[in-house]
């Protein structure tokens, strides 16, 4: 973190040239609409848009791809096998537009794959990134992210965040990273006018009625829930799809397969979902997971237990994803709601 924060204000006629300038001298990835809004690689501002609330996707993939290949091998006379890595991150960076429950994301996601066990492909992406936020005044009605201590206009999670104050935008890097790269392209930022700070707070007046849950204890909560029968009937709703794992920001589970090519092959992984009865298969046969509700019961005591357990957060960030798109609208909010008032105990 920097000492103090570096603020600097970006004329929104000027926001698409800036964006030019960061494709050039870096890999940008934006919010892109085609028949919804994600993010992608893009090569220029004009293919960039800001009037979304947030993706249907979020941007994890550019840290931790749905598919990537591990390493390669083939045949060697001498040796038996030999082997090549898979390609590592090349050229630095830049997410653009991550909201801040998104960002949020990322800092659990850290904890998965940089912590007893260091993943080089997820780190190597990581430190040659530079995110840049977007702070989200106008969230939907099913985002909740302030239940887990987030604040949505926040730079928190983010090297520098952008605050849409009307004319402008209110920069203010937050890391050495981000000052740094604001100095980088000073061409494009002027000195603050002196009404940003009241111009942002008043856009902040309507984030008062958001969603707020208690989760305080939650997860001393979920415990004795285990053995009982509130997750029967969440099991009979559910339809085993996944979207709910693929779409969360924060679920992690892969598969890793071996595949052959020619006189060798290549090891990949790929985003699996502990939704699907193949995740927990054995070969011999045996599931210890082999129905919806052990499932789904797993999905949340992950989310709200073991995860917390592990790392003394809960892994999940508000962003209402699955709360959103899931076709039976099976409503996570209720559950936290049941657990933490002990209505779950009663069912």
């Amino acid at each position: 973190m920097v000492s103090q924060t570096k603020s600097r204000i970006i004329e929104k006629n000027r926001l698409t040239e800036l964006l030019d300038k960061l494709a050039q001298d870096y890999h940008l990835i934006a919010p892109v609409r085609d028949n919804n809004v994600s993010f992608r690689r893009v090569e220029s501002g004009s293919e960039v848009t800001l009037d979304y609330i947030n993706t249907v996707l979020s941007p994890k993939n550019a840290f931790f791809p749905q598919t990537e290949t591990l390493f390669r091998f083939s045949r060697d006379d001498s040796r038996g096998f030999r082997t090549e890595p898979g390609a590592e991150a090349d050229r630095e960076q830049v997410i653009f537009g991550i909201r801040p429950c998104d960002a949020r994301s990322l800092r659990l996601m850290d904890m998965v794959f940089n912590g007893q066990y260091k993943d080089s492909y997820y780190l190597n992406r990581r430190e040659k990134t530079t995110l840049i936020g977007l702070a989200c005044f106008d969230p939907a009605e099913t985002c909740f992210c302030p239940t887990f201590g987030i604040d949505p206009a926040s730079g928190e999670d983010v090297d520098i965040l952008f605050s849409d104050i009307g004319d402008r935008y209110l920069v203010e890097a937050s890391t050495e990273k981000g000052a740094a790269l604001l100095d980088r392209f000073a061409e494009f930022f002027a000195e603050l006018r002196g009404d940003e700070e009241q111009l942002r707070e008043a856009r902040k007046a309507g984030l008062a009625g958001m969603k707020k849950l208690d989760v305080n204890a939650i997860a001393d909560k979920m415990a004795p829930l285990y053995e009982g029968d509130y997750w029967d009937s969440i099991g009979m709703k559910c339809l085993g799809c996944g979207i709910c794992t693929y779409l969360c920001p924060t679920c992690h589970c892969f598969d890793i397969a071996d595949v052959s090519l020619d006189e060798g092959g290549e090891r990949f992984r790929c985003w699996d979902s502990c939704m699907f009865p193949e995740f927990t298969l054995m070969a011999s046969g045996e599931n210890p997971r082999p129905n919806r509700k052990a499932r789904v019961q797993q999905r949340f005591f992950h989310k709200f237990k073991y995860f917390h357990d592990r790392n003394g957060e809960l892994a999940c960030v508000g962003c209402g994803r699955c709360l959103r798109y899931c076709p039976v609208n099976i409503d996570i909010t209720q559950i936290i709601e049941d657990v933490t008032s002990g209505k779950a105990g009663n069912e």
